[in-house]
């Protein structure tokens, strides 16, 4: 089982759902973390079913990302993923809860299956498979 981790920053990012031909869905989105001098910008995803999990954000909000690091090889090419499959507001906030609408019950039900290399629909040489 993969090890859980978790970081707390401010949203800074926050694209559109993307959905590829095998049906796959990703949402990715930017948390800003203070560093010293120079803060970070790490990008991290939510796949399937999780990708309304930052619906009840806006860029600039405090959040705290629970996640894991998935990495895979795909055509010689090795690449690491930061899949984020829960979303809380620091100091016991409502867990990303939409504000129109209740939060979905699957919201903190572990981390999600990520599907297998090259299985997103991609056929061309120069497609990445996320």
């Amino acid at each position: 089982m993969a090890q859980s981790y978790e970081l707390e920053g401010t949203v800074k990012v926050i694209d559109e759902i993307q959905t590829f031909a095998s049906g796959f869905t990703k949402r990715e989105f930017v948390v800003e973390v203070e560093d010293g001098r120079f803060p970070q910008s790490i990008k991290f995803e939510c796949v399937k079913d999780k990708t309304s999990l930052i619906d009840g954000f806006e860029v600039g909000d405090p959040v705290k990302v629970h996640f894991d690091i998935r990495g895979n090889e795909y055509k010689g090419k090795y690449y690491v993923n930061l899949n984020a499959w829960k979303l809380d507001r620091p100091g016991g906030g409502d867990g990303g809860a939409r504000k129109d609408a209740a939060a979905p019950a699957a919201w903190d039900d572990g981390p999600p299956i990520s599907e297998p290399p090259g299985g997103y629909g991609q056929e061309s040489d120069d497609d990445i498979p996320f």
